[in-house]
């Protein structure tokens, strides 16, 4: 078998061990010590917690896992959904009422959980009757009502092969919606393991450090950092913190790693922040020693990437490779390479991939489109549409095949004249001003208006005294070059950051057409 033909994540894992066999597949750090976890010991390990379910007549139940990246971790969603489970992944920074609510909704009867979130643990006991068996990943000794995950794996260990089916439910994984309550989205094996299989990242297999920043319950990093990771042999390297990725730089020093727009802003900015101060070393070689030496390719997605970014840190010696995708779609479904990249597009279409424009919306069909939302019969029916995923996305295919978004349709604004605005264009025009720190765009009383909180930090080092009239003058300058239709014609300034989901994009608010 190569890494072509991989037909499930249990493929892949066999794949990986008898490849990359004793080469590190997972680094951690425990304070200040390095732990590493080989493609044989991960493939064993996984192993274990399929016999380990099997043992405590838990196969085939639905697993919610909780925590922060981790080697336990990866092996509870492995050894889960290579038994028959269906996986869970749940965001750790939720309140544990909506912990709760995801867990009953998933019908969870099993959660594995990091021993930090102990707290929680006890509260899904007394709030989620349904949960009914507890694993803690780090904990040293079974208890009365929980068992030791490293102990099980101890007890369990030993071979497990099961034939899979590849198109059974596997995995239920919740979308952070700007808009409304969350949505569990049902994956396969084939869903997750076709897009790993067509995803094209350019590395030579088994040359990849990879640092992994992003949250683990996300399609973008499990897909993309971890399964894409072991298909290509990577040493997997978790980072402990995002206050500690610059210090975690310096550690791992990857080749290779995942970031949102966000990350790459800050990164730059340190760069540039580092250059004012030495005035005589070059931004590369700053950046050089400040992203462990070895740093070249980072990918980005997930959100909106000013093009400018890519050049930046081309002059930085990294290529910044901006990809597209939902987890809708397990979730990549385009990207631009080093050698094939347009800057303006969110990349060319994977291979396998359709794309069409409905009405200005990007509908796609592949082989990872999702099976539905998980009892969500309404939800599912207004997205898929005779096999393809309607992505809310507003945008156009080029005769290349390279995608460009333009929007989201369900934010659009419709004035009373009859024209459409994107607010994702006007914010992502306002974002440029380094006045501006968060922008949110809708339309008031008949008015596009731009709701903004300003950057202090540029306030307090600028000494600006008046914000208002600063953000009209660059409002004004920004109008002269649109249609008068898409002007903006009011500015609201706000005193405190807007409310956001737990990946940080900005909830909207419709119903007052104002962030309170």
């Amino acid at each position: 078998m190569n890494m072509n033909q991989l037909r499930n994540l249990k493929d892949l894992i066999d794949f990986s061990a008898e490849t990359y066999g004793e080469k590190i597949a997972i680094r951690t750090k425990q304070k200040k010590e390095i732990i590493d976890k080989s493609y044989i010991a991960l493939k064993a390990d996984s192993e274990a917690f399929s016999r380990t379910l099997e043992k405590y007549a838990l196969r085939g139940k639905h697993v919610a896992l909780l925590g922060p990246t981790s080697y336990e971790w990866i092996v509870g969603y492995f050894g889960t959904v290579n038994s028959g489970g269906v996986v869970v992944p749940i965001d750790k920074e939720l309140p544990a009422a909506d912990i709760c609510d995801e867990l009953h909704r998933a019908d969870v009867e099993v959660l594995v959980y990091d021993s930090s979130y102990a707290d929680i643990a006890a509260q899904v006991r007394r709030d989620c009757p349904q949960v009914t068996s507890y694993f803690e990943m780090q904990r040293e000794a079974h208890g009365e009502d929980v068992w030791s995950l490293r102990r099980c794996l101890e007890e369990n260990c030993g071979a497990f092969d099961e034939p899979i089916d590849r198109e059974k439910l596997s995995v239920i994984m919740y979308t952070s919606g700007t808009t409304g309550k969350s949505k569990g989205v049902m994956l396969n094996h084939r869903n997750l393991i076709d897009n790993v299989v067509h995803l094209e990242m350019g590395i030579e297999p088994g040359t990849a450090v990879l640092m992994t920043v992003l949250p683990i319950h996300h399609a973008y990093c499990f897909t993309c950092d971890i399964l894409k990771g072991l298909q290509l042999g990577s040493t997997i390297c978790i980072n402990d913190s995002l206050m500690r990725i610059a210090k975690n730089l310096q550690v791992f020093k990857p080749n290779t790693m995942l970031v949102v727009p966000m990350i790459a802003q800050v990164m730059y900015n340190q760069v540039c922040e580092a250059a004012k101060k030495s005035l005589v070393i070059p931004k590369k070689v700053i950046a050089k020693a400040a992203f462990g030496g070895n740093l070249r390719t980072i990918y980005c997605g997930g959100a909106y990437l000013n093009p400018e970014m890519i050049e930046k840190f081309r002059e930085l010696n990294i290529n910044l490779v901006q990809g597209y995708g939902m987890t809708e779609c397990a979730p990549c479904i385009s990207r631009n390479s080093e050698t094939c990249i347009k800057e303006d597009s969110v990349g060319k279409l994977l291979p396998g991939c359709e794309a069409k424009v409905v009405d200005g919306e990007i509908w796609v069909k592949s082989s990872s489109v999702m099976l539905g939302y998980y009892k969500n019969e309404e939800a599912t029916r207004e997205t898929l549409v005779d096999g393809w995923l309607r992505t809310g996305d507003l945008g156009y295919v080029d005769d290349e095949q390279f995608l460009y978004i333009t929007g989201r349709k369900k934010n659009l604004i419709i004035l009373s004249n009859g024209e459409n605005v994107s607010p994702e264009e006007l914010e992502n025009r306002i974002s440029e001003d380094p006045l501006v720190a968060e922008v949110l765009v809708y339309e008031e009383e008949g008015q596009i208006t731009a709701e903004i909180y300003p950057n202090e930090d540029y306030v307090a080092k600028k000494r600006i005294q008046d914000i208002q009239k600063e953000l009209s003058d660059h409002m004004d300058e920004m109008n002269r070059s649109l249609p008068m239709f898409k002007q903006v014609r009011r500015i609201k300034l706000r005193n405190t950051e807007f409310e956001k989901t737990t990946s940080r994009k900005i909830k909207r608010h419709y119903g007052s057409n104002c962030a309170e």
